[in-house]
């Protein structure tokens, strides 16, 4: 199945409780050649506004970080587990996260990335269990590489903090530009 395929699956969804609040799904943007995919927890306003992922403040900063490592938007793949707005950009909840991870699990195999970053806790939680690597928490699991085999191949976790969370916190931004700078150094390897 194609990415086209998986959006068109995705904006026909009904499975849970969050399609009768949103204005769009937002099943995700960029290269169906991507060695790198970026996955956050679920979209926000603006995001639900233009179906679009990480268009909002949080969106802005990510772009700046990925500009600042040499990588345009367009040629990586940026997602969320949850493709449609939770009510007042509340946590998804797990049996949301559940009903829609498959979309997920899809697009990974689709585009098979040597690279996924996990935007924040949720993803990394998420990609970290379906692998089966313990999660230690995003605090202590962030900045690091875990290798992943999978059964389209091989591939590195790298989590960091969400682009969000340096908005609300701005302590965390020189450590959010940090681990990208180390992305950075990852990207240059595959």
């Amino acid at each position: 199945m194609g990415l086209e395929e998986i959006s068109a699956q995705v904006k026909a969804c009904e499975k849970c409780q969050l399609c009768k609040s949103r204005t769009n799904a937002v099943p995700g943007e960029g290269s169906p050649h991507a060695k790198i995919m970026l996955v956050g927890e679920a979209p926000g306003e603006n995001e639900d506004l233009q179906g679009r992922p990480f268009v909002g403040r949080a969106g802005q900063l990510l772009n700046e970080m990925l500009a600042e490592i040499g990588l345009r938007r367009e040629n990586v793949f940026i997602t969320n587990i949850v493709k449609c707005r939770p009510p007042g950009n509340r946590d998804p909840l797990p049996e949301e996260k559940a009903i829609c991870s498959p979309y997920l699990d899809m697009q990974i195999e689709c585009i098979q990335p040597k690279i996924i970053v996990c935007l924040g806790r949720h993803s990394a939680e998420y990609l970290f269990t379906r692998y089966g690597i313990e999660f230690p928490g995003i605090t202590l699991a962030r900045g690091k590489p875990y290798k992943v085999d999978s059964l389209f191949g091989h591939f590195t976790l790298f989590p960091v903090y969400h682009p969000a969370a340096t908005i609300y916190n701005q302590q965390l931004r020189p450590v959010l530009r940090a681990d990208f700078q180390k992305l950075q150094k990852l990207v240059s390897n595959v």
